[in-house]
């Protein structure tokens, strides 16, 4: 028996997407107060972004080598690449979240008011309507897969969501990665 009929795939995506970006919102925004999580040590805190990257390459790895084996038609390559790669998306949101809320919100850019408005806000902003725009596409596309099963995907949008979802959520993770090079390296 399944947990999700397919009949509920989309309002569970709803309800998902709803939560998640309440919660990354919410957190992005400092309305989540940091006694809500522990305390770590400055070193942990300042570690995330760069563990963050790491998993971001990863999981671009791991999207790109999960789609290139749906192409070739090894379907079970491909789910075992796609499953990594949520899992990584969860690593790093994990730790993106702690982050935020342990902080009090997000990191501030300490670079030149030019670079600041011509450079770091365009990559953010593409960055995160990305994100935004992938979340929805992301939990339709898994849910569908665990509602239908892989002898019955083929009957469902599963394939063409895929096809949007893989290269934007690339394109946000990379787009992540240039934010935080801004953020931690450069400035």
């Amino acid at each position: 028996m399944r947990l999700l009929t397919a009949d509920r795939v989309p309002a569970a995506t709803a309800a998902l997407t709803l939560v998640s970006l309440t919660l990354v919102f919410g957190a992005a925004g400092g309305f989540v107060p940091s006694s809500t999580v522990p305390t770590a040590p400055e070193v942990v805190l300042g570690a995330i972004p760069t563990v963050n990257v790491a998993v971001s390459a990863l999981a671009i790895a791991t999207i790109a080598h999960g789609w290139r084996q749906i192409r070739r038609g090894r379907v079970d390559r491909h789910r075992r690449a796609m499953v990594v790669s949520v899992a990584l998306f969860a690593i790093f949101l994990v730790l993106y979240l702690y982050r935020l809320v342990a902080i009090g919100g997000a990191t501030g850019f300490d670079g030149p008011a030019a670079i600041h408005r011509y450079v770091y806000l365009p990559l953010l902003t593409g960055h995160v309507g990305l994100a935004v725009v992938c979340i929805p596409l992301l939990y339709y596309a898994l849910l569908l897969a665990g509602a239908h099963g892989a002898g019955n995907l083929a009957e469902t949008h599963h394939a063409r969501v895929g096809r949007i979802a893989a290269p934007l959520w690339i394109t946000s993770f990379a787009l992540g990665i240039l934010v935080y090079l801004l953020l931690h390296v450069v400035y």
